[in-house]
């Protein structure tokens, strides 16, 4: 699972909410392994420490657990009502720009589509 930085924070912190987004959405479920901090460093370009940090304010507010010799572990459940309610936000948001119904509708099947063929792909290798 992918993660983007925005750069409008703290790194660490940056880290910790996308992956609280993640787990609180369920992209990442109870019990899913999240990435190495070396790994997760490399891939972001930057030191291990602040992967670290992250995932230590992630166990802080628990949203994980750290077993050792093992990795680090989301603990949270599945909560609908966040993601729907993040859905509605980003749509007022898109109705606000000035996209209509179907162009928020075809957007919506794009993403869908996009995922359907990154899914086969996957499955492919």
């Amino acid at each position: 699972m992918e993660i983007r930085l925005g750069g409008k924070k703290n790194i660490c912190d940056e880290i910790a909410d996308e992956y609280e987004k993640l787990i609180r959405y369920g992209a990442l479920r109870e019990g899913e392994k999240l990435p190495s901090c070396r790994a997760l460093a490399s891939d972001l370009g930057i030191n291990p420490n602040t992967v670290e940090r992250a995932f230590f304010e992630l166990e802080k507010r628990g949203l994980v657990r750290t077993i050792p010799k093992k990795g680090v572990f989301a603990c949270a459940v599945f909560e609908k009502s966040h993601a729907e309610e993040e859905a509605k936000r980003q749509l007022l948001h898109m109705k606000e720009a000035g996209l209509d119904l179907e162009q928020i509708v075809s957007l919506a099947k794009e993403v869908f589509e996009e995922q359907k063929d990154e899914e086969k792909k996957d499955d492919r290798n």
